[in-house]
């Protein structure tokens, strides 16, 4: 759970690195928070109502959660010694999404780069002693 809420932690927080378990778990906690939000609405008989598409509901919810996300996708592609401008990879048609899904399960590097220690604690002083 810890790891589904820490990047609304880091809410606009861009600089630093993220592991592939913090995204993959945020990820998986807007998928869950999504399903349960549109089956409330459905309930409510809400869904749909914005454009045909979400419930008010689940508007709110994509609406919260753009900054965060954005964020956190930053920080994994500096996991990885990118800069956090290759998000914009995800915008080139057809196979922008995929080409940002395969860099979100590469691993980072290891031990320090130039957006700073390594999430896992590899490269650390104490890792050594």
């Amino acid at each position: 759970m810890e790891w589904m809420i820490m990047p609304l932690k880091r809410y606009a927080d861009f600089s630093g690195r993220s592991r592939r378990k913090e995204y993959w778990m945020f990820l998986l906690g807007v998928v869950i928070a999504a399903i349960l939000l549109s089956i409330v609405e459905s309930i409510l008989g809400l869904s749909g109502m914005v454009g045909g598409l979400y419930g008010p509901l689940t508007l709110l919810l994509v609406l919260g959660i753009f900054i965060p996300s954005l964020a956190v996708q930053v920080r994994r592609f500096h996991d990885q010694d990118k800069s956090g401008w290759f998000v914009l990879l995800g915008f080139i048609p057809l196979v922008g999404g995929l080409i940002v899904l395969v860099f979100m399960c590469l691993d980072g590097t290891r031990g320090p780069n130039q957006y700073g220690p390594d999430p896992k604690g590899f490269g650390d002083a104490e890792t050594f002693e």
